[in-house]
């Protein structure tokens, strides 16, 4: 990924959102593009058009905090674009702002029993890209699909929902799931733009789905802790399960743990995903409109609880 580039359709995508009623500027004459001229946000953030358009041309280098601050006032930058303006300043200038630590390649067995340890709620741990590097039991019977569509590579979030058919029925919000599932891989390219598995993951992507091309030109970042998810399980059907995020400081990692309200049906129907989990042939417990699985038990999928040095 160019990084210039990316801050260059950050700034400008931004800047386009913005009408000058919104802005609170006067507006005269005719607009050729939407949004905010580059001299009227170099007013409000009290920079000097030759300045911004400096900005804007992709070098942040040497920006101050103060400049940072008056541009994320002028483009109504939220907490989470704000600090992605911030990680692509960082990633330009020529020492870090903030140390970062390198994601883990693999999960630690600690962190591997604090998964197994959780045996009524799926849960597993990412990186930043959505390789999903290790499940609990209660997490691969729920991702059966997504591992099985890995055909024995890393399970990838972006990789299943743009390059395999079968995630439109799985995702209960396709559209949903896959802008936050691009939002999070530009958040992840401001703070690391040289990932080169990043950048090869967004090639592949780029080339192959024009799904993804759409979404990936807007340029929203988002990071989401905590929410609830539709589901439409093969095995068990349709599920509503909330979702917890929690950041592995130590490991740059971060640990994902769904569950079901008490006492609804999606409670009853987690249950008998657990219990079909450990069925020996993987078929679906016998119940009124229980629809069998297809492919592989979530038992017998590709391995992903090694990280990627232990996946073909």
């Amino acid at each position: 990924m160019d990084h210039r580039s990316q801050i260059r359709e950050f700034l400008t995508s931004r800047r386009a959102r913005i009408s000058p009623q919104q802005a609170g500027v006067p507006s005269y004459g005719t607009r050729r593009v939407p949004g905010l001229r580059r001299s009227e946000v170099a007013q409000l953030a009290g920079v000097s058009v030759e300045y911004y358009s400096r900005l804007e041309r992709g070098d942040l280098s040497g920006v101050s905090d103060s400049v940072l601050d008056a541009l994320s006032r002028a483009l109504r930058l939220n907490d989470e674009e704000r600090t992605h303006l911030e990680d692509l300043a960082r990633a330009a200038g020529p020492r870090p702002r903030r140390r970062r630590r390198a994601p883990q390649r693999q999960v630690r067995p600690t962190v591997q029993r604090m998964l197994e340890a959780m045996t009524d709620a799926p849960a597993f741990v990412m990186n930043g890209r959505g390789d999903i590097l290790a499940f609990n039991a209660l997490g691969r019977a729920l991702y059966a699909p997504m591992i099985e569509s890995a055909r024995g590579r890393v399970p990838n979030h972006a990789r299943f929902i743009f390059l395999d058919a079968r995630s439109h029925h799985f995702w209960g919000d396709w559209e949903r799931a896959a802008d936050d599932t691009v939002a999070l891989l530009q958040a992840e390219a401001g703070r690391d733009p040289f990932d080169t598995a990043l950048t090869e993951l967004v090639g592949e992507l780029s080339t192959r789905s024009p799904d993804f091309r759409t979404r990936w030109a807007r340029h929203d970042v988002r990071q989401h802790h905590i929410g609830a998810k539709p589901f439409r399980h093969p095995v068990v059907g349709e599920l509503e399960l909330t979702y917890e995020s929690l950041e592995l400081p130590a490991d740059g990692l971060i640990l994902v743990a769904y569950g079901a309200e008490p006492g609804s049906g999606s409670q009853d129907r987690l249950r008998l995903l657990a219990s079909w989990s450990t069925t020996p042939d993987g078929t679906a417990p016998d119940r009124a409109g229980a629809r069998p699985g297809s492919g592989e038990p979530p038992s017998a999928a590709p391995e992903a609880t090694g990280g990627p040095g232990r996946t073909p």
